[in-house]
């Protein structure tokens, strides 16, 4: 069977999204109508930053299997985003600085103090899937960032419009990120198409993106699970 024409590749990531991706998962939809309380929320950011925390960890190990200079040149600029350098202070540095803003201490998200079992099995098993898979497929399992733009869009607007307690000037992450998401996803797309010259590949390198989907829900089912249901409010 010859494999899927480019437009019938992209949408076949974009059904995916429509399907699977997190902006519909209960606590999203809670966070977006001003339903959460103080401790969800910080519940939410110190979870949350366990995955932020490791996103340059596992894009060092796709780039170290990369055999391919070209993508490397433009992959590390992803590390630099969350590490930071020079006057930027990065990604990682900015949900510090979130954490911060919702009450809660640097040192404890610094040392996962509150971290919980299910967000560290999800985002663990995230990071050993890029490093032992094809780097291909660990390109494709970050085109989530194709759907993220529109969603932190929304959750600034929600922050800001029901949480008026958290200091706005702690949000920059979720005005800094878009743009950068859409260039990151802009690339790895035709990154994926490009070197995915198989049906067999190009399959591949859906299911990764369906993975990643599950492992940014696994996180949030884990946090709704946490401190959202035991107030009486059940997964549906």
């Amino acid at each position: 069977m010859q494999f899927w024409s480019r437009e019938e590749f992209i949408e076949k990531f974009r059904q995916v999204g429509q399907q699977r991706y997190h902006d519909r998962h209960p606590f999203h939809q809670r966070l977006h109508a001003g339903e959460l309380t103080r401790a969800q929320i910080q519940c939410w950011v110190a979870n949350r930053f366990y995955y932020q925390k490791n996103i340059p960890i596992k894009d060092a190990l796709l780039t170290a299997r990369c055999p391919v200079r070209e993508v490397r040149r433009h992959w590390v600029q992803r590390i630099i985003d969350h590490d930071g350098c020079s006057a930027d202070p990065g990604g990682i540095e900015r949900w510090l600085r979130l954490g911060e803003g919702v009450g809660l201490a640097r040192e404890d998200l610094e040392k996962d103090r509150l971290l919980l079992p299910g967000v560290r099995y999800a985002v663990d098993a995230y990071v050993h899937f890029v490093g032992s898979r094809s780097w291909v497929e660990g390109v494709a399992s970050s085109l989530t960032e194709l759907f993220a733009p529109q969603l932190m869009k929304d959750r600034l607007i929600a922050l800001e419009t029901h949480y008026r307690w958290i200091d706005p000037a702690t949000m920059t992450y979720f005005r800094c990120r878009p743009p950068l998401a859409s260039r990151d996803s802009e690339n790895g797309l035709d990154t994926v198409i490009q070197y995915c010259d198989s049906l067999e590949q190009q399959q591949r390198a859906v299911a990764a993106l369906q993975f990643k989907c599950d492992v940014l829900w696994a996180q949030l089912d884990a946090v709704y699970q946490h401190c959202v249901a035991p107030a009486g409010v059940p997964l549906s």
